[in-house]
Formats: C-alpha cells, sequence, structure tokens
C-alpha cells in the first residue's frame, strides 16, 4: 500500500507537480534541465544493471553516441519518423553491444572496466572518420518529432505544431525513463534478476549449478547498452544536432558515478544519482576555477559518509536513531 502511494505520488509530482511549478515561477529552461537528467538517467540505468551482474561499466556514452547518430541519420538520410528511430536507435546499441560484449564481458574487475572506458574514444573516433556521420561537421538541423496517428487518430501530436515543445520533451523524457525504471525494477523481481545476481555473488559458483554466465553477461550488457542508444538518441531530438564530441570519456564516468551516487544497491539509486549530480554541478558555475575542486571534494566526501549511496541514508538515521 505505502509502494503504491509513493509511486503514484512520485508520477504525479512528475506530470503535474513539476509542469505547474515551472508556469507559476516562469523558468521554463527548467525544461530542458530536467529533460536532460531525465535522459541521463535513462543511460545511467542501463550501468546500474552491469554493476548489478558484478562488472563496472565505463563505457555507456559509447552507446548513447551510438545511438543518437542511429536516430539522426535516420531522420536527415532516410526520413523515418522520430518516434520509429527510437527503438531501432536501441536495438542497435544492444546488437552492437553483444558483438562487443562476447569477447570482453570475459574479462573481471579493473580490465573489463578499462576496456568499456576505451569504448567511449573508440566510438567519437569512429564518428569523426565515417562519412555517413558527417565526421567534426556533426548532423544538424535535425527535424522535431512527426505525429503518430492510427486510424486517423492522433496518439503523439507533431511537435512543430505545438505551443510549447519543451514542455512535450519533458513529457516524452519523463516518460521514457519512467518505462526504463520499470524494466529494471521488473527484472531485479523476476527470477532472470535472481540470475544476474548470482553472477555478481558467484559466478564459478553459479556456473557449477548450470546457470550459462556466458549468456547472462551479454544479455544483461545488451539491455544495458539498449538504455543507453535510448538515452542518446532522445538527447539528439532535443539538441537537434549530434557531433562528436555530444558524449565523451567524462560522460561515461558520470553516468557510472550517477549510480555510486544515488546507490548500488538501490533500483532508483542512478535516477536519483543523476538529479544530485546534475543540479549539483550546475550550482557550483559561480565558483569558477575551483568548481572541479569543490565538486570532486564533496563526491569524495559522499562516498565516505554513505558508502551505499543517497538512498541508503534514511536505513543509517533510522539505525543511529535506534541506538
Amino acid at each position: 500500500m505505502i509502494r503504491s502511494l509513493s509511486v503514484a505520488a512520485f508520477l504525479l509530482a512528475l506530470y503535474i507537480g513539476v509542469p505547474g511549478l515551472i508556469s507559476l515561477t516562469g523558468r521554463w529552461d527548467f525544461y530542458y534541465t530536467l529533460t536532460s537528467v531525465a535522459l541521463l538517467s535513462i543511460g545511467s540505468a542501463g550501468v546500474w544493471l552491469t554493476f548489478y551482474i558484478g562488472r563496472i561499466n565505463i563505457g555507456q556514452g559509447a552507446y548513447a553516441l551510438a545511438g543518437g547518430y542511429v536516430a539522426a541519420v535516420l531522420i536527415t538520410k532516410l526520413g523515418f519518423n522520430f518516434w520509429a528511430t527510437l527503438p531501432l536507435a536501441g536495438l542497435f546499441c544492444a546488437a552492437l553491444a553483444v558483438l562487443i560484449g562476447l569477447p570482453i564481458l570475459r574479462l573481471r574487475g579493473v580490465y573489463f572496466s578499462m576496456v568499456t572506458l576505451v569504448l567511449t574514444e573508440v566510438a567519437r573516433l569512429s564518428a569523426l572518420a565515417l562519412p555517413v556521420t558527417n565526421g567534426a561537421r556533426g548532423i544538424t538541423s535535425i527535424p522535431l518529432p512527426g505525429e503518430v496517428s492510427v486510424f486517423g487518430l492522433t496518439l503523439i501530436p507533431d511537435f512543430a505544431t505545438l505551443e510549447n515543445p519543451k514542455l512535450a520533451f519533458y513529457l516524452m523524457a519523463v516518460t521514457l525513463m519512467c518505462l526504463a525504471y520499470l524494466v529494471l525494477w521488473r527484472i531485479t523481481r523476476s527470477r532472470l534478476g535472481h540470475l544476474f545476481r548470482s553472477l555478481q555473488q558467484n559466478e564459478d559458483l553459479a556456473a557449477s549449478i548450470g546457470v550459462n554466465i556466458a549468456f547472462l553477461r551479454v544479455l544483461a550488457y545488451a539491455i544495458s547498452s539498449f538504455m543507453g542508444g535510448i538515452a542518446g538518441a532522445g538527447f539528439v531530438v532535443i539538441s537537434q544536432s549530434i557531433y562528436p564530441s555530444s558524449f565523451q570519456v567524462a560522460d561515461s564516468v558520470n553516468f557510472m558515478l550517477n549510480c555510486f551516487l544515488g546507490g548500488l544497491g538501490f533500483v532508483f539509486g542512478p535516477m536519483l544519482g543523476t538529479l544530485v549530480l546534475y543540479f549539483g554541478w550546475s550550482l557550483l558555475f559561480a565558483a569558477a576555477k575551483y568548481q572541479m575542486l569543490i565538486y570532486s571534494t564533496l563526491l569524495i566526501a559522499a562516498m565516505l559518509v554513505v558508502p551505499n549511496g543517497l538512498l541508503s541514508l534514511p536505513a543509517m538515521l533510522r539505525g543511529k536513531g535506534g541506538k
């Protein structure tokens, strides 16, 4: 009952509370900020899933960049509607993850992490070199999402005809975010989730009782990369452009940090971590050249004070109160 009420309150806040507050305050720029947070949290959710199988993934930026370029190419060169490119971008990244994951998922610990860290730079260099991506010029003037209709009934309007497309982008992003975390939550509560967890605890023991660990590792990595591709495609359409530098190594590191800060033991940890890190970095702009120093210091302090993430804080406080 409490869980259902919490979910209902969260959804009311997302779909009614936030737009209402923005309308009252006139801070329309917050729509872009919150849209970005929602899309980044989708990519972070994918990274969290690789943590769930015991792998430290620092390469999500590569799949976000790949998904963004797939969407951009399909829209600008082949005339696809954005809504059709969204699943295609995710599926392309999932297929790419299978090809890449088959060899690298045999690695463990820091070795796997270092290989994934290289992937983002490889993706950037590939985007610079491939003719279809227009090199350093990138792809610009990407059209807004078009109309989706079934039997003449408009399900999604053409964003170009809307009076406030920023609100439409925000609603699109938070809906995708909610769906992504619903899938993630459902996975962790299913038999598949229990099998994923067994890989984190002891792969050798899981293999000894007949668990197909190679298949599960690749499956989790493919789902993770699918989410990265969705996030990248979403960013392309809100910015209406993409460049090889749109997602860099720093972005891959941030996807990982979002998971750490929110809490690796909580499905919704990446969502909170993304919100806090994104706004935290923005608030520190006033610190100028000391921004990175203060940001890094606060992150280290957070890891020391709440090593299990921000979502573990209520349990820590209850524990102290009971003593």
